[in-house]
């Protein structure tokens, strides 16, 4: 008996044995954890063409975008380019995403500045070593959650969240580019009083050489991004900076350079790992991790819609995880998927995953050739840049928008803002997350409770708001819609909601609850409903419950809500409930009712016989 790719051939059986079947499933699991075997063999004469031209124009981007992250993280140039050839191509292999391109970005660069400059002095060997070990650290906690499907978390970080915290993060990006781009030293810009004090000491005592090539390297990098946009802006305008520099003898005048790159080729660094080391960046690697999720997901998201490719995140968890854990080995610092590259790669033609890896191998050749230039490229001329990047970080459109469609989302974003800019830039991430959650909490804290009556106008008799359809209700009989879990949280609201209903309307002793199917229950819910019952008992009332879904029902008969408040108070139907109802009110109110509400009311007395004062 022949068997091909895990199935009998025609002659064999259609069940096949056992040990068959765990291989077969053994060899899907190392197949689901291996995306690269399913791309590969899609690699062809087109599709390679097409991978050379993306990652050639990747590559050509990404050499100043390096240089530039790398500064912001507080490293020399090269950890950027090491994370530029390093990290894609792991993250190429291990992550689902056909166009997803990473590598360092701002945010990340950011928060690792952020993270270790309180403890380190930026740029050195502990520094270095310090940035190495909480990369490896985050790139764990992120293989973490891949590996336990726990890759939702991401989904904690709003997109309120992530947009204050951008803004904040550009803020602050833009403030530490200032001694760079004035060439004058400054304090913090955490220290914004400090910081505003000596920036208005040093505007009289600039240097206009300095100003000169900032300046020229900003305003070519608009130019060229307005007139010509498929032209790499950054590199144009980093050789234009450069060029007016060497014109300028800027160095002369005071004009600080890059420090030059000794090797292109990324050198092998262990990290340093100890329980100390795990104590003080952990806190930090896990904002980190959860940052870098969050880009990467959501970029992934946006290129999968374009290229109508099938996604799954924690695949691409795991691959930024992987990509992180190998780097550090490589001397590279975190990185995340770009959208910039992302969606350039998308644009430039890129077919798989094999255009980000020779995207990285064409920066590693790019290195080799130039790394002896990127000593004259003026620091001055990369603080103009990075400040524009910081600007371009802030999206102006999508802040308008949240700030005039939602006080809540405002609330959130407004706060990750002024957390970032005020406390602390790790924090804020959790800040934010915490005033979410808080604000749905609080939602889900204060259910709706509309009243229902049934329109008999209408064929089934569904129950509507009798303020809007202008309904009359029964003097002896109240219903709600339930619109909210019940649960621990909200029951605190739901029995003080419905002593208010009680005293405003004492007359309506019965009570009919409406549950909606998505809504459930906990055991603080269950015996709240039971309390109710009581209570309604106590009034002279009854307490009646709709709950027409199965799972709702089960949550009832496990909270033994269905044993104390009775079988016969719990139904299926609205009209299962109004039939059972209705006998159990008062027959004197009933007699001088002219409402008739209910067409049940035909079997109470004083009810009129003519068929059109029916209900």
């Amino acid at each position: 008996m022949t068997w091909r790719f895990g199935r009998p051939a025609e002659e064999a059986p259609h069940i096949a044995p056992p040990a068959t079947k765990q291989k077969v499933s053994a060899k899907a699991r190392v197949r689901a954890m291996m995306p690269f075997l399913d791309w590969f063999p899609m690699v062809n004469r087109e599709t390679f063409r097409a991978d050379v031209f993306a990652g050639l124009t990747n590559a050509a981007i990404v050499l100043p975008q390096g240089i530039a992250f790398a500064a912001i993280a507080g490293l020399p140039p090269q950890y950027g380019l090491y994370t530029a050839m390093i990290t894609p191509v792991i993250a190429a292999f291990f992550g689902s995403s056909w166009h997803l391109v990473s590598g360092p970005t701002t945010a990340i660069s950011v928060v690792i500045f952020a993270t270790l400059s309180e403890h380190f002095v930026p740029g050195s060997p502990e520094f270095i070593a310090a940035v190495f070990s909480i990369t490896l650290l985050a790139g764990f906690f992120q293989l973490f959650l891949g590996l336990v499907n726990l890759g939702q978390l991401v989904s904690l970080v709003s997109h309120s969240v992530m947009v204050g915290f951008t803004a904040g993060a550009a803020v602050l990006i833009f403030l530490s580019q200032l001694p760079g781009f004035i060439g004058k030293s400054l304090p913090r810009p955490d220290e914004l009083v400090e910081f505003g004090r000596e920036l208005w000491h040093a505007l009289p005592t600039l240097s206009p050489h300095v100003l000169a090539v900032s300046f020229t390297t900003l305003i070519v990098a608009v130019l060229v991004k307005r007139y010509r946009k498929n032209w790499p802006n950054y590199l144009i305008a980093l050789t234009a900076g450069s060029a007016l520099a060497y014109a300028l003898d800027a160095q002369s005048h005071g004009v600080i350079f890059v420090q030059p790159i000794s090797s292109g080729i990324p050198p092998v660094a262990v990290p340093e790992m100890s329980f100390a080391i795990f104590r003080d960046l952990s806190q930090g690697a896990f904002a980190l991790a959860l940052i870098g999720l969050l880009e990467a997901v959501s970029i992934a998201r946006a290129m999968s819609l374009q290229s109508h490719q099938s996604l799954n995140s924690n695949q691409e968890i795991i691959g930024q995880g992987l990509s992180n854990i190998g780097g550090s080995f490589f001397s590279a610092y975190m990185g995340s998927g770009s959208f910039t590259r992302s969606s350039l790669n998308l644009e430039a033609g890129a077919k798989t995953p094999l255009a980000a890896i020779l995207a990285a191998i064409f920066l590693l050749v790019i290195l080799l050739l130039v790394s002896p230039l990127i000593a004259y490229i003026p620091i001055p001329a990369m603080a103009g840049l990075i400040m524009l990047v910081a600007w371009k970080l802030i999206d102006v459109k999508e802040i308008k928008h949240i700030l005039t469609s939602s006080p809540s989302e405002t609330a959130i974003l407004l706060i990750t803002f002024i957390v970032v800019l005020l406390v602390d830039l790790e924090f804020a991430i959790y800040a934010g997350v915490i005033v979410s959650l808080s604000l749905f909490l609080r939602q889900t804290m204060r259910p709706g409770l509309p009243v229902n009556v049934p329109n008999a106008d209408v064929e089934g008799r569904p129950f509507m708001s009798p303020i809007h359809w202008k309904l009359p209700e029964c003097p002896q009989a109240v219903f709600l819609r339930v619109q909210g879990p019940m649960y621990f949280g909200a029951v605190e609201y739901l029995e003080k909601e419905f002593r208010k209903l009680e005293k405003r309307r004492p007359e309506q002793k019965h009570l009919g609850i409406l549950i909606d199917g998505s809504v459930g229950m906990d055991l603080a819910g269950s015996e709240w409903l039971i309390e109710e019952s009581r209570n309604r008992k106590e009034i002279g009332g009854s307490l009646n419950i709709v709950g027409r879904y199965p799972p709702l029902r089960r949550q009832m008969d496990q909270f033994h809500v269905t044993k104390l408040v009775g079988k016969s108070h719990i139904f299926r139907r609205k009209r299962e409930m109004v039939s059972a109802m209705v006998p159990q009110m008062d027959p004197s109110v009933c007699e001088t009712c002219k409402l008739r509400v209910f067409i049940e009311c035909k079997n109470q007395p004083g009810h009129p016989t003519s068929e059109d004062e029916q209900a």
